[in-house]
């Protein structure tokens, strides 16, 4: 895992450039683990935009991940769906092949971090889910076990889709 303070942040890069303030980013998220108000909320937005723009992925998308995870693996309290959806939307991205391809240095930590996402969900398990937490629990817990269309599908899914699915109402 490439630490916060390691000078190849300012080598790597994310849809807006250089990822030197990505360490900052992943910082301040560790200081406030919390469900947030909204999707504006910050660090949330800037890491989604920079990491996960439109779908595509970047070199430090791959190393933000351990961190996130990390985050998430100790924070006190609940947590933010963000979490969860943010790691497992880069592996969707990375695994359709939407970006930078997997530094080989990187792989490891990457991939470990991935992995420890249905580790991650375990130890929330008792925390109170509304439905967008529960949603990107089955969706890290999906692409964890390799399942990437699962949780594509799993991911793409609102109320209107759930509702349409539950009624069988599949538009003839």
């Amino acid at each position: 895992m490439i630490e916060l303070d390691d000078p190849r942040w300012a080598t790597l890069t994310h849809a807006y450039g250089s990822a030197t303030d990505i360490p900052s980013l992943l910082r301040q998220l560790a200081l406030g683990t919390g469900p947030k108000e909204g999707y504006q909320s910050e660090p949330w937005f800037t890491l989604w935009s920079s990491l996960c723009h439109q779908d595509d992925v970047f070199d430090a998308s791959y190393a933000a991940v351990p961190h996130i995870v990390d985050i998430a693996c100790s924070a006190p309290g609940p947590i933010d769906f963000g979490f969860f959806q943010l790691p497992a939307a880069i592996e969707i991205a990375r695994f359709n092949g939407r970006g930078a391809e997997l530094p080989p240095d990187m792989a490891g930590a990457y991939s470990d971090a991935v992995s420890r996402l249905t580790d991650c969900v375990a130890l929330r398990r008792h925390d109170d889910w509304d439905e967008p937490t529960m949603l990107s629990a089955i969706c890290a817990q999906a692409v964890a076990k390799g399942h990437h269309r699962i949780a594509e599908a799993i991911m793409n899914l609102d109320d209107d889709l759930i509702g349409r699915l539950i009624n069988l109402d599949f538009g003839e």
